[in-house]
């Protein structure tokens, strides 16, 4: 498995042209996509005009898409859960168009296996949770659904 992910990245780094120094700097702008492009080059011991230069071509590659806002725990809503959909056969863009509407959908992706769409919410209460869980199961096109409360996160490699 390990090999196989490795030969992912070698071939995508021969496609985009993306090397050590590359991902040196996407590391870097993980941890921190605030840092000065002069802190950034002298972390990675090379001049501030050519860490601009890679940063220029990898958003222009799109490798790097954009630098956002990543709100902390205690300016989120309280409860967060899952909700997975079997939908309808060619009801996918319907069912988004009501998602699409609602301010407690935070994400959703489509899903393979046993259901069709995992959406990720997030509610002051549980009654608006619950309002938004019966909406959902009352759109045109769903078959069923199964909800999640979110408990606790032991791991969260997008929080910054």
């Amino acid at each position: 498995m390990i090999k196989y992910h490795n030969f992912n990245h070698q071939i995508v780094d021969i496609i985009m042209q993306i090397d050590k120094i590359d991902r040196s700097l996407i590391t870097l702008l993980m941890e921190n996509a605030r840092r000065p492009v002069a802190d950034l080059a002298r972390d990675l011991g090379l001049a501030r005009s050519t860490v601009q230069a890679r940063l220029e071509r990898l958003e222009t590659q799109g490798v790097i898409r954009g630098y956002s806002l990543k709100l902390g725990q205690s300016f989120r809503a309280p409860l967060q859960a899952t909700a997975l959909l079997s939908i309808e056969p060619r009801s996918a863009p319907s069912v988004l168009q009501v998602l699409k509407t609602m301010n407690e959908v935070d994400r959703v992706c489509t899903t393979s296996g046993r259901f069709d769409m995992q959406i990720e919410l997030s509610a002051q209460s549980t009654e608006v949770l619950d309002q938004a869980l019966d909406k959902i199961g009352a759109v045109r096109g769903v078959k069923s659904s199964e909800s999640l409360i979110h408990l606790s996160t032991k791991i969260d490699r997008q929080a910054g």
